[in-house]
């Protein structure tokens, strides 16, 4: 096999964020740009001689000629073998699978989540390490380091094209490239841990699901698991072959971007269960007919009663929420005699917990949960969860949250996002309330008073390692919070993520939409951090 090693010169940019490097796609498809990037991945790593590699992506545009370069440049690295999933398509989860599985030693994910895709849009990859998790952060700092020095990178430039669309082995000087079923494995997962025959009575008594893969990585996924093998039919699913731009949307699982499902859900027709995942699957949105379940609150109902799932049944070895998630979870862990962990935003946070057993459920705000049968965030695996508790309990999505929020009292919730704000005034919203740190505990807005203002920090308790600068945390003597974060998912500006949050025990305050019991709160961050006048923004562009 011929290897040529081609001189390069380091991009001052590629600093990979909360999970992997995130940019347009025309930055990706400059001269040496991807390979600069795998190649520091690379140089990360010491690769032993009989390595494999898993390979996939969520199908965006530009993730086939990806990876091509990714084979070409494993097989001049050392591997011995690259797992790419058929079509270059593996949903983050999935692919998390076939790594722990088939114990490779690492994988390369060719997504940007749930930011939109096409030739104008986002690209990105990361590397999950042999657990199947996201790349700690001391992995990702040195591939950081690695791309700022770098000099060459190293190709096979003969090695052929493979056919990603079909099955099957292609051997080249030993070097070996499997193409894989990207959903079997995956499917029968899931099946071993859910209740597949309970749910299958619970649809076929006459109960209605309508899932929306919003033109992105779960359809193949959802056809196989609630059509072939939950008998669900074919008309519950929606959006559900993949597209490069996700069919001109944004794959977000949010009450804003998932539109069309929603209007199905608050519709005159409405199932008894929606559900909506994003561009890579890892993401999950859940609804009841006419009503919405805030992600902290189903990660809250799913530890509640995870006995009632099979894979559960024993119960759980603790819980973990990243920080700006609702402490609904919490008050969860403590009736169940089960430690609680407060994690930095990142999946890559949860993966030393897992490992060391110390937690079995964890979720974010930001429409991820998931448990330690994979490293990462599961879409379908929460909408399999939900569907479970559905037929074990007989109650409605809506009965199962109120009787939830009546037993442990609600956490009132929402989060308001300020998307593609220019990097200086977002920046000066972090400044202004940093400066007022001193000055803010004791202060009286309204019937907020301020107890404790602080920039969130984090030590692993597994490997001691401290994450800084992890948002700013307002919280009033009452129990009530305020967080503000600058997102590390966008690819261009700033999304300042505002997360406010209000626990009540009160029946006639739970009943209240949660835009309305918040609006106080809502109105005291703006006066605290001064976002509107520093940014120019005077609405958010989406609340959940």
């Amino acid at each position: 096999m011929l290897i040529q090693t081609v001189a390069t010169q380091p991009f001052a940019d590629q600093k990979p964020g909360t999970s992997g490097l995130r940019k347009k796609v025309r930055v990706f498809q400059q001269a040496h740009y991807l390979h600069n990037f795998v190649q520091s991945i690379f140089d990360t790593l010491q690769i032993p001689a009989d390595a494999i590699l898993t390979v996939g992506g969520d199908g965006r545009f530009y993730n086939k000629e990806a990876i091509q370069v990714i084979i070409k440049m494993a097989a001049a690295n050392g591997f011995a073998k690259v797992l790419v999933g058929q079509n270059g398509i593996l949903s983050t989860p999935a692919a998390s699978n076939i790594i722990r599985k088939y114990t490779t030693f690492g994988g390369i994910i060719l997504s940007a989540s749930h930011n939109p895709g096409g030739p104008d849009d986002d690209f990105g990859i990361k590397y999950n390490t042999s657990n199947g998790g996201p790349a700690p952060e001391k992995i990702t700092d040195a591939i950081f380091a690695n791309s700022k020095q770098i000099s060459h990178y190293k190709i096979a430039p003969e090695l052929p094209e493979v056919d990603l669309s079909a099955v099957g082995i292609t051997t080249l000087d030993g070097f070996e490239v499997e193409v894989i079923d990207s959903v079997s494995d995956y499917a029968d997962l899931m099946q071993s841990m859910f209740d597949f025959a309970a749910i299958k009575r619970w649809l076929a008594a006459g109960h209605s699901l309508k899932f929306d893969a919003m033109h992105a990585v779960t359809g193949p996924y959802a056809q196989e698991i609630f059509v072939n093998r939950l008998g669900a039919p074919p008309d519950s699913l929606m959006n559900c072959v993949v597209s490069e731009n996700f069919g001109g949307g944004h794959p977000d699982p949010n009450l804003t971007y998932a539109e069309d499902l929603v209007k199905v859900a608050y519709g005159p027709q409405a199932p008894d269960f929606s559900a909506a995942s994003d561009g890579d699957g890892d993401r999950n949105m859940i609804l009841g007919s006419h009503f919405f379940v805030t992600p902290s609150d189903s990660l809250a109902l799913i530890a509640a009663n995870a006995r009632l799932i099979p894979a559960y049944a024993s119960g759980l070895s603790g819980v973990a929420r990243s920080m700006p998630t609702s402490g609904a979870v919490d008050r969860v862990a403590a009736k169940l005699g089960i430690d609680c962990y407060e994690t930095p935003t990142g999946w890559k946070f949860f993966g030393n917990l897992m490992d060391a057993g110390k937690v079995t459920l964890c979720g974010e705000e930001s429409f991820g949960t998931g448990s330690d049968h994979v490293r990462e965030k599961d879409g379908l695996w929460a909408v399999l969860c939900w569907l479970n508790l559905l037929a074990a309990t007989g109650e409605s999505v809506e009965s199962l949250v109120r009787k939830h929020w009546q037993q442990y009292g609600r956490n009132v919730y929402s989060r308001h996002d300020y998307e593609t704000v220019p990097t200086a005034p977002a920046q000066a919203v972090m400044q202004h309330i940093k400066q007022q740190f001193a000055s803010l505990p004791g202060q009286v807005f309204g019937s907020y008073t301020v107890n404790t203002v602080d920039d969130f920090s984090y030590t692993d308790p597994i490997d001691a390692s401290v994450s800084n600068g992890q948002g700013l945390r307002i919280l009033f003597v009452c129990g009530s919070r305020v967080v503000i974060r600058l997102s590390g998912t966008g690819t261009e500006g700033a999304t300042i993520r505002v997360y406010l949050e209000a626990y009540t025990e009160d029946p006639a305050q739970q009943q209240l939409d949660a835009q309305d019991a918040l609006a106080e709160l809502i109105t005291v961050s703006h006066q605290i951090s001064q976002l509107p006048q520093l940014t120019g923004r005077l609405q958010p562009t989406v609340i959940t």
